[in-house]
């Protein structure tokens, strides 16, 4: 741990003095890593459509260490990401094609193990397209996204988006739901959802008007659709399990 804080107040004082984030996340990455040596960094991407700030003070709050990088050979080699986001699902792929990290992405999850947890639109991004576009998602997992439909089975007419504090359902055991309550409840803002291809993928549901996918899990690759750095103590544990997970 002290190693850990060194390094953090180095780069804290490299940023405060030359204003450098870039630089500075790069250097804390190498000095975290080579005090700890086989300590997991995540690297949480950034490509100009998420809450990265709010993500990384909340894995700093639940003693994570993680880097920002927009950088395509650092994503490439991550062991662990979060693909956070906010947006429409093709204003999303866009932006990951342009910053060039389409590729590296795929490339560490699918030819390194790299684990990825998605956030929100970063959840969706992870299954093949959307209903809401055109263009091809990541397809890390097996899975489309969906418009939430309007009209529930009894009738009544929903507000899309489904947004606000909602309890969600455990649909299985998984290490990412460690410690959660059974009357968890997570923030979501969402106009589409995530339907997996295997139901047995689903780690958590809620319900609005029907039953959706609040959380998937298959191998490395984790969704969540709701935001964890919105969610308090609920999002708290959900990050620091993902901080902990260890691929079977």
């Amino acid at each position: 741990m002290a190693s850990q804080g060194y390094a953090t107040i180095v780069s804290l004082a490299l940023e405060a003095r030359f204003g450098l984030a870039t630089q500075f996340n790069r250097i804390r990455h190498l000095l975290v890593e080579g005090a700890r040596g086989a300590y997991t960094m995540i690297t949480v991407i950034d490509y100009g459509m998420g809450n990265v700030g709010s993500v990384q003070n909340m894995l700093r709050r639940v003693g994570a260490a993680s880097v920002l990088s927009s950088c395509p050979d650092e994503v490439r080699k991550a062991t662990r990401l979060i693909l956070p986001g906010v947006g429409s699902f093709d204003a999303g792929m866009h932006a990951l094609g342009e910053r060039g990290l389409i590729g590296p992405i795929r490339e560490a999850v699918l030819n390194r193990g790299a684990a990825i947890l998605g956030i929100c639109l970063g959840m969706q991004l992870l299954s093949r397209g959307s209903e809401e576009g055109f263009t091809e998602g990541l397809a890390l997992h097996k899975s489309s996204t969906v418009r939430i439909p309007q009209l529930a089975p009894d009738g009544r007419q929903l507000r899309v988006p489904h947004m606000g504090w909602n309890e969600v359902v455990a649909t299985r055991k998984h290490s990412l739901l460690n410690g959660l309550p059974t009357d968890s409840r997570f923030y979501f803002v969402h106009s589409y959802h995530v339907v997996c291809d295997d139901p047995a993928d689903v780690l958590l549901s809620v319900n609005y008007g029907h039953q959706l996918t609040a959380s998937f899990a298959a191998d490395t690759v984790f969704g969540v659709q709701f935001h964890p750095e919105k969610s308090h103590k609920f999002g708290m544990t959900i990050l620091k399990n993902y901080a902990e997970y260890v691929a079977c």
